[in-house]
């Protein structure tokens, strides 16, 4: 007990160090507010009267497929930014301080929900303006806003591995959009499962990014009696199946980031 209050309380000292970080290096804050903007604007006046959606406007039933890739984008800030603190030797100085030695994970991963709440909250007011709205309760949309915020954390510790692993900026960058773009597309994020052909259509029922683009999509009431699930158990069970993925990634890839950056630290 006394070593995870440790861990917390120095992780969240490394946490506040990263979001001091958005403030000193404008370049970083300058990415996370224009690029869901423009993910918005693209997607939604581009594909906006393309794909017809009974019961449901395009542009409502884009919103939760493009807050989903945003946040798993957002994510990738941990790879990132553990390769290049391994790189300007930040983590050995790191390690010879009296700290605990999970605390730089915990610490990056938490100060990516940071990140990922400002993606969040400017896409909200850029999808607003171009006409989504949130048609379900508040306390359902904010429980959507959650799960999206739950799985992006799980997903940052894939990111934090990879980082220790491939200690490479520009490695994992271009790692994570070779990885990131196909997980995120042959899903249901941009356009109904039944539009995908058999073998894709079979992978993104299963995706769990489809799963949780669906629940928050339900979540914000953007779905209709005329456009149904498909029926099979993820998509009737979007919430409980996505939350098994968090429970899956969390409970695979926390304890082999920890193990890993202690090898690297012997």
């Amino acid at each position: 007990m006394h070593r995870l209050a440790w861990a917390l309380a120095d992780g969240h000292v490394v946490a506040k160090r990263n979001i001091i970080k958005i403030v000193r290096v404008p370049e970083v804050l300058v990415f996370v507010l224009i690029s869901p903007i423009m993910f918005v604007l693209l997607f939604a006046y581009v594909f906006g009267d393309s794909i017809p959606i009974p019961g449901v406007d395009y542009r409502e039933f884009l919103m939760a497929g493009i807050f989903t890739q945003t946040v798993i984008f957002g994510a990738t800030f941990t790879g990132a930014g553990i390769a290049e603190d391994m790189q300007k030797g930040i983590i050995d100085r790191f390690r010879s301080l009296p700290m605990s030695r999970s605390a730089v994970l915990v610490g990056r991963t938490a100060s990516d929900i940071v990140y990922n709440l400002l993606s969040i909250a400017i896409m909200a007011l850029t999808g607003l303006l171009v006409g989504w709205r949130i048609r379900g309760s508040w306390l359902d949309a904010v429980g959507g806003f959650v799960l999206l915020l739950v799985f992006a954390y799980a997903f940052s510790w894939i990111m934090a591995y990879v980082g220790l692993v491939v200690p490479s900026v520009e490695v994992i960058n271009n790692a994570s959009f070779i990885v990131i773009f196909p997980l995120t597309f042959i899903a249901n994020t941009f356009v109904p499962l039944e539009n995908l052909p058999g073998p894709l259509r079979t992978f993104a029922e299963w995706n769990p990014v489809s799963a949780v683009t669906l629940a928050a999509r339900e979540a914000f009431g953007n779905t209709s009696e005329a456009f149904p699930a498909p029926d099979v158990w993820s998509m009737r069970h979007p919430v409980a199946y996505a939350l098994l993925w968090v429970g899956i990634i969390l409970a695979i890839f926390v304890p082999l980031s920890v193990r890993r950056y202690r090898r690297s630290g012997s």
